[in-house]
C-alpha cells in the first residue's frame, strides 16, 4: 500500500482522529499492512499514534484530548463527567489533571500521549444524563447538574472520590430541581440517602437555599 492511497483513506474519514480497523475496514487490506504503512507514517511525522490503535492527523487545527474520547472503549460508551464537567460547563474554575470520564466499564486510568483519561464507573441504571457537546457531535459531557450529582454518586464509593470542591460556581440556569430527581434515581437506598446529605451539605455551605 502506497502512503498516498492510505492518507486518501484517512481523508475520507473528515476528523483528526481515526482507528486502525476503520482503516482496515474501508481499504480492505490486513491489519498487519495497515499498521506497517501507520507507522512508516509516523516516522514521517504525518500522523502520530495516541493510544493502542487509535492515531491522529498530526498538527490537525481540529485535534484535542476531547476528540480521542469516543475512541477509547469501542465496546461502550462514555461520557465526560464529574470534575471535568464541571470545569466546562464554568461551575468549577480549575482545570484538572486529568480528563475524568463516566461509564459502565469497569474503573481504570488511561494514559495516552496527549492527555490521561480517569475512567469511573456508574451503574448502568445511572448512565444518563448527557449530550453531545455544544451540538458538535465530538463527544458526550454529563449536563451541569448530572455532572454534579455523579461526582457526589462516587464520593459514596471507597476511594470516595469528588466529594469536596474547592469551589462551585452555578449559574442562573443551574436546575436545583433537576439535581435533586437525579438523586432520587439512584437506585440503591444507601447510596441515594448518602448521596442526598452531601447534596444538601454542599449547597447549604454555599448559602444556597433550594
Amino acid at each position: 500500500m502506497s502512503k498516498k492511497s492510505l492518507l486518501w483513506y484517512i481523508k475520507q474519514l473528515r476528523r483528526p482522529v481515526f482507528t486502525s480497523h476503520e482503516l482496515c475496514s474501508l481499504s480492505g487490506k490486513s491489519a498487519s499492512v495497515v499498521t506497517q504503512t501507520l507507522n512508516f507514517l509516523t516516522r514521517q511525522g504525518v500522523i502520530t499514534k495516541v493510544y493502542r490503535g487509535i492515531w491522529a492527523e498530526a498538527g490537525n487545527e481540529k485535534l484535542s484530548p476531547y476528540t480521542i474520547i469516543p475512541f477509547l472503549l469501542p465496546r461502550h460508551r462514555v461520557y465526560v463527567s464529574f470534575i471535568s464537567a464541571l470545569h466546562l460547563h464554568g461551575i468549577i474554575g480549575q482545570i484538572p489533571q486529568m480528563i475524568t470520564l463516566a461509564s459502565t466499564a469497569h474503573t481504570k486510568t488511561i494514559h495516552t500521549k496527549i492527555a490521561t483519561f480517569s475512567i469511573h464507573q456508574l451503574s448502568p441504571s445511572f448512565f444518563d444524563g448527557f449530550h453531545w457537546y455544544q451540538g458538535t457531535g465530538s463527544f458526550l459531557i454529563a449536563e451541569p447538574e448530572k455532572a454534579l450529582i455523579d461526582s457526589l454518586y462516587l464520593s459514596t464509593r471507597r476511594k470516595k472520590q469528588f466529594g469536596h470542591f474547592p469551589e462551585l460556581h452555578f449559574s442562573k440556569s443551574f436546575d436545583f430541581k433537576k439535581a435533586k430527581r437525579w438523586i432520587k434515581k439512584i437506585l440503591e437506598y444507601k447510596i441515594r440517602t448518602c448521596v442526598q446529605k452531601k447534596y444538601e451539605l454542599t449547597i447549604m455551605e454555599r448559602g444556597i437555599k433550594k
